[in-house]
Formats: C-alpha cells, structure tokens, sequence
C-alpha cells in the first residue's frame, strides 16, 4: 500500500495537511511516478487511523492543486499536469528552508513569513 504517508499524532500539523504534503513532495519529487494509483480514501484512512473524512479532504485539495487526478471509480492518480509548476514550487520552498536555517528562525515564525506572503 502506500507505506511512505505515515502520520505524525504529535505534530501541530493537522493530519489532512501531512498527507496532503508528502504526497505532493513525493509526487514533485518523482518518487511518485504520474500515473502512479494512490489508495482509496478508505483504505489510507484505514492503515492510518484517521477519519474518512481526512483523507479525502487531502485528496480533494491535491486535486485542486493539479497534483493528482480522481478518475470515477477507477481511483485517484498523480496527475501528469502541473509537474513542472510543482517542481518549481518545490526548488523555491527548498531555497527558502534553507534561508531559513542559515538566518537561525524557528520554523513556526518561517510557516508563518509563508501564510503572510501567500495572503498578500
């Protein structure tokens, strides 16, 4: 199945968002190849003891993101569009964390610098 999405219970992350991350990475990262068919929403919901409602809502905004696509009962796969935007968005975040870590701030105050500037 799908044992690289682990969940951490501790993180202040909701679990929605952690999945909907890795995914993304995974899928920019080529470690997810397009085409590659993710679980359905029940059985990751399943193997990761969260709510239904959790995956699903991750799943919904990869969709909306263009990272996977949702092809009726057939299931939900990573998408072949958006990869180079992905990839992209993935060089700039690395940059960035690495900024990060040389001017020494912590990363609550970092995701926070991010939410400002995606805000406006």
């Amino acid at each position: 199945m799908a044992e690289f999405i682990r969940i951490d219970p501790t993180s202040k992350v909701p679990p929605y968002e952690q999945i909907r991350t890795i995914v993304a990475i995974a899928a920019a990262n080529g470690e997810l190849p397009v085409g590659y068919r993710l679980p359905t929403v029940r059985a990751l919901a399943g193997q990761l003891s969260v709510a239904v409602n959790t995956v699903a809502r991750a799943y919904r905004e990869l969709e909306q993101a263009g990272v996977v696509e949702t092809r009726g009962r057939s299931g939900t796969f990573v998408a072949a569009s958006g990869d180079d935007q992905r990839a992209e968005a993935l060089a700039a975040a690395r940059a960035y964390a690495e900024v990060i870590s040389r001017v020494g701030l912590d990363r609550g105050e970092a995701l926070e610098i991010v939410r400002a500037a995606l805000e406006g």
